[in-house]
């Protein structure tokens, strides 16, 4: 007690131990909040720094230096934390599994039921947001979502198996989709397959086969790699950032109408959930609930917005847009219930 009183004394100025001591455990207290809610705070802080740039004059110029440099990152990192996360798998783990073909043909289906749902429809509006949740079915599971699945406890090596599976399957069903979706869509069946493919292999293959070789030949280095905790998701974080911020501007900027606009916003959740239940539901059967769920449920939006800009109308691009913010509310509501129960339920 008689310490606490005490100062220190440098250059004229006195600090009491006691203050210095208060302001260490503020801030230890403030990063393990940011710890435990890196999710929440990630997709707050890229909505927040999007707004103050877009719309506070002074900084308005400085938004757009900024936006493309931090897009270009976007790649780069994403690369980077798949190198990072498959440096954890072992070569024998990477085999397919029953629910890996289940969860395709189930994912088929439901793409299918929407386009029969499309041919249907006669009004403008509805067609639209009919295309913003045929888009938020069909797309390939996230290349990150092997990082998250980590985190949840599931499996790395059986999660990166299926995003190649579902990403090949992609290829083949967007060329046989499409112009049912939209009469004037100029899909080729090449072109649309060597499109996607290009896109898993660049960003998924790559970092996966560098990674195995990188335990081949440097385990020390790979070992090194995979001790530092969480080093991949926080990674993801600084990207899911980027990402809020692109989606958020794309949402504001929407020509569409009051109802479609909450349309377009709010379906992505139902579908979300839907398919994150089908997953869990499937993958239990086989042990795998976590991964089942994350390979159904979370997508890879970037693919989505590009596509339906590219062959759809691009304005239900907000769907996947807004179906991105939605995942990664699931994805931490698991964090933390998995960080306070030590285990998802399934």
């Amino acid at each position: 007690m008689q310490n606490a009183g005490k100062v220190t004394k440098k250059s004229g100025l006195h600090v009491p131990y006691s203050s210095i001591i208060s302001n260490f455990a503020a801030v230890m207290r403030f990063l393990d909040f940011l710890k435990q809610w890196s999710l929440p705070c990630s997709l707050l802080a890229g909505a927040a720094i999007y707004l103050i740039f877009a719309y506070v004059p002074v900084l308005a110029p400085m938004g757009e230096v900024c936006e493309p440099v931090l897009t270009g990152m976007l790649p780069a990192v994403l690369f980077s934390l798949l190198f990072v996360t498959f440096c954890k798998i072992q070569l024998h783990d990477l085999r397919p599994r029953m629910w890996h073909f289940w969860l395709q043909l189930i994912r088929i289906c439901l793409s299918g039921a929407v386009v029969w749902l499309i041919s249907l429809t006669a009004d403008a509006s509805l067609k639209l947001v009919l295309e913003g949740v045929f888009i938020c079915v069909i797309c390939p599971t996230a290349a990150a979502a092997p990082v998250i699945t980590e985190k949840l406890g599931g499996s790395i090596a059986s999660l990166t198996i299926y995003t190649i599976i579902a990403n090949v399957v992609t290829s083949i069903i967007i060329p046989l989709f499409f112009p049912m979706v939209e009469r004037g869509a100029d899909v080729g069946f090449l072109t649309a397959s060597l499109m996607v493919l290009r896109n898993v292999t660049t960003v998924l293959v790559a970092p996966l086969v560098l990674a195995l070789l990188c335990r081949k030949v440097f385990p020390c280095l790979t070992a090194r790699i995979t001790g530092i905790k969480d080093l991949a998701f926080y990674m993801w974080c600084f990207n899911l950032a980027i990402v809020t911020g692109l989606t958020l501007r794309n949402i504001l900027h929407a020509e569409v109408s009051g109802w479609v606009l909450a349309m377009l916003l709010l379906l992505p959740l139902g579908v979300c959930l839907l398919l994150f239940s089908i997953g869990k539901s499937v993958g239990y059967c086989y042990d795998d609930s976590i991964s089942a769920g994350q390979a159904l449920g979370q997508k890879n939006t970037i693919v989505g917005i590009w596509l339906t800009i590219t062959f759809l109308n691009p304005l239900a691009a907000v769907a996947p847009g807004a179906y991105v913010l939605w995942q990664n509310v699931v994805n931490a509501w698991q964090l933390w219930y998995k960080r306070k129960y030590g285990t998802l339920k399934w």
